[in-house]
């Protein structure tokens, strides 16, 4: 039977997924800027045993809902916000076997930079670290860095290509395994032989020399995404290890895990090379009934229209322009394509959007005592063939303590989740093939050969 993969959903600011719930009195998001709010979770989560902890971010804020930030910033719709790297290697330093998954917009940075940020934490972590790949969505965030406006779509995704190629080129072509000798009777450190300078002229990035860190446990971060148009699709089933998907309907996901899977083959790769996790929200005590009265407590401190205005600007819409029961007409944007796809499949208002939004957050909600939560995800895990959730904060940390209490016993219970972690990488234990990415990925295209000197030119 397939165990169940799961990484706590959060983000580096107070209002996340499920908005309006920083006001409960038990909730401690307000102190996420200290950092002993952080290594108490990652204490927590590694009790509870998580693979991971998924960190997410965005460049810019969240403006299109009444064209401004007033509502944004009175129930701080993920601002303030800050840099989610900043935590790990605290977190990190308190933990053995967490991994920690960050989100970095790769539309506003230097691929050098950030490939040695991330390949020195992949060394300070023990190779416990994954990269989120986003090219953003916000308008914002385009005006903030001194553009003129965000980038077309495609050719976000067609930039994003390059960067990774680059950072492939880093992580992997730069230097051989055996470079580092550390041999203090002959003074050799680094034997010269062994290294390789990088020689990029592309279209969107170039670079030349010697990348300044050696390889790391993992070298390439484990590789994340949430791509669901075709050029995402296409991106994410060629690079990524892990997905995350919309967890509207089981048959939907059904669907989605199916093309997922199907593109994967087409790109040369195994079906079962992407685990597929879906955003989920659980409330949960010892009873049912303790757990609705839970649940009906928490409605009353959310907020949907908070919600509202964080999917305005998922969808680049100001979906405060509409009445309550009028329904919502698809408008082709630049922002996220899936998300907005369902004005063109489905009629919606903007009351059906705060039905959904219930405690804030669209995700699926599920409700119940720890044995009911755990047999409604064995069975969604079962019906959809996702390997895993993403499982977002409501009460922070409330929500995580009671799922770790209530519903992880009885998934162990049924052998649905594991006892005790595994040793090795965060990539070794997500897909149990060791520290590296396979041969078969794009990755090995890149990689320093030991009998070859690698001084690759990519257009």
């Amino acid at each position: 039977m397939k165990k169940i993969l799961l990484n706590a959903f959060d983000m580096n600011c107070v209002g996340h997924i499920n908005h309006g719930l920083w006001t409960h009195p038990r909730d401690q998001s307000h102190r996420f800027d200290e950092i002993s709010y952080w290594t108490d979770l990652a204490k927590t989560l590694e009790k509870g045993l998580f693979d991971g902890l998924f960190i997410a971010d965005i460049t810019g804020s969240y403006d299109v809902y009444q064209n401004g930030l007033d509502l944004t910033l009175r129930e701080s719709i993920q601002l303030p916000s800050h840099d989610p790297t900043t935590l790990v290697s605290a977190m990190a330093a308190v933990t053995e076997h967490l991994g920690f998954g960050i989100t970095v917009n790769l539309s506003y940075e230097n691929p050098y930079q950030f490939a040695r940020r991330f390949a020195s934490l992949d060394h300070l972590t023990k190779g416990r670290l994954g990269w989120n790949i986003v090219t953003g969505y916000l308008d914002s965030a385009a005006r903030l860095v001194g553009q003129d406006g965000l980038k077309e779509h495609d050719l976000r995704y067609e930039q994003a290509e390059e960067f990774l190629a680059l950072c492939y080129q880093f992580w992997e072509g730069s230097w051989q395994d055996d470079a580092i000798q550390k041999n203090k009777v002959n003074r050799i450190f680094t034997d010269p032989s062994k290294v390789h300078a990088i020689n990029h002229q592309g279209k969107f990035y170039q670079s030349q020399g010697v990348f300044q860190v050696a390889p790391s446990i993992q070298r390439t971060p484990v590789l994340f995404q949430a791509g669901a148009s075709p050029k995402g699709l296409g991106f994410a089933t060629q690079h990524a290890e892990a997905m995350f998907i919309g967890g509207e309907s089981i048959e939907k996901a059904q669907q989605q895990v199916s093309k997922i899977r199907q593109l994967a083959v087409e790109q040369g790769r195994h079906a079962d090379d992407i685990k597929i996790f879906v955003g989920i929200t659980v409330v949960t005590a010892e009873t049912d009934a303790l757990a609705e009265e839970k649940f009906a407590e928490y409605r009353r401190y959310a907020s949907p229209e908070a919600g509202l205005a964080h999917f305005s600007s998922s969808v680049g819409i100001d979906l405060s322009q509409y009445q309550e029961d009028e329904a919502i007409p698809y408008q082709q944007t630049n922002s996220i394509a899936s998300v907005n796809q369902r004005f063109k499949e489905r009629k919606t208002t903007i009351k059906d959007l705060k039905d959904q939004h219930a405690l804030g957050g669209r995700y699926p909600i599920f409700i119940g005592s720890g044995e009911t939560v755990a047999q409604q995800l064995i069975e969604y895990v079962d019906q959809t063939g996702i390997d895993g959730f993403n499982l977002t904060r409501t009460v922070a940390p409330e929500s995580h303590e009671d799922f770790i209490k209530y519903v992880i016993p009885q998934l162990q219970q049924r052998g649905r989740y594991k006892n005790a972690y595994q040793d090795g990488s965060l990539r070794h234990k997500l897909a149990g093939q060791g520290d590296r990415l396979p041969e078969r990925h794009p990755v090995a295209h890149f990689r320093c050969r030991p009998s070859a000197l690698i001084n690759k030119q990519s257009a």
